[in-house]
């Protein structure tokens, strides 16, 4: 059966997965310049853009990632920083209109929107039923393969709150953000069952992976 699954996901050493005030300019917030330096320099970040890039630790989570995926799913502002009703249909996302995903994306919503397809097989469907029914549509698209929750922190959160998560990969970036949205707080890991299955530390961050059950 298929996990779901949050892989590359990248935390502050404080816990926080994004800083404050996101915007167009500022998309995962003020102050998160660094956060991602461990994944930007990777070969297979850089291949994104027909790029060399760095092999390694960094790059071999970062590969990982991307395997035996069959659908993501993620929160309304991790597609675009429009709030409220879409006034139009200009906003295509973050990544032009080749976006790295190639399979089926099921974006969190509370307004309905029409599927968005794109280059490389990438469709956008927008869910306004909440979490379950993202999950219901993402484990039928994706077959027997896994599904990836792509971010935010919150949508991280709604899924972990409910007892939903299988396996989480997080990149402990070593810088401070002080202030933001913040991954766990509140939530007893253990409590819901999740234990450190695999810890490994690069130059530029400290992978940690946690499963369910093990």
């Amino acid at each position: 059966m298929s996990k779901l699954t949050v892989s590359a996901f990248t935390v502050s050493v404080d816990g926080y997965g994004a800083g404050p005030d996101q915007s167009v300019e500022h998309p995962l917030g003020r102050g998160t310049e660094h956060l991602h330096d461990w994944l930007i320099p990777t070969r297979t970040f850089q291949q994104l853009s027909g790029r060399e890039g760095d092999t390694g630790i960094d790059d071999g989570f970062a590969q990982r990632s991307f395997e035996n995926v069959g659908a993501w799913i993620m929160g309304r502002n991790m597609f675009g920083p429009v709030r409220g009703a879409w006034p139009d249909e200009s906003w295509r996302g973050w990544w032009g209109e080749n976006p790295p995903y190639h399979v089926p994306v099921f974006v969190l919503t509370h307004h309905a929107r029409p599927p968005l397809e794109m280059a490389g097989d990438t469709v956008f469907h927008f869910i306004t039923g909440g979490i379950r029914e993202a999950l219901d549509r993402a484990r039928a698209a994706a077959r027997d393969k896994d599904i990836r929750i792509g971010g935010g922190a919150s949508t991280v959160r709604q899924y972990l709150e409910a007892d939903l998560i299988d396996e989480m990969h997080l990149a402990v970036s070593p810088i401070l953000l002080g202030r933001g949205e913040p991954l766990f707080a509140g939530i007893d890991l253990l409590a819901k069952g999740f234990a450190v299955t695999e810890h490994v530390t690069s130059e530029r961050a400290m992978h940690i992976v946690l499963t369910k059950g093990a």
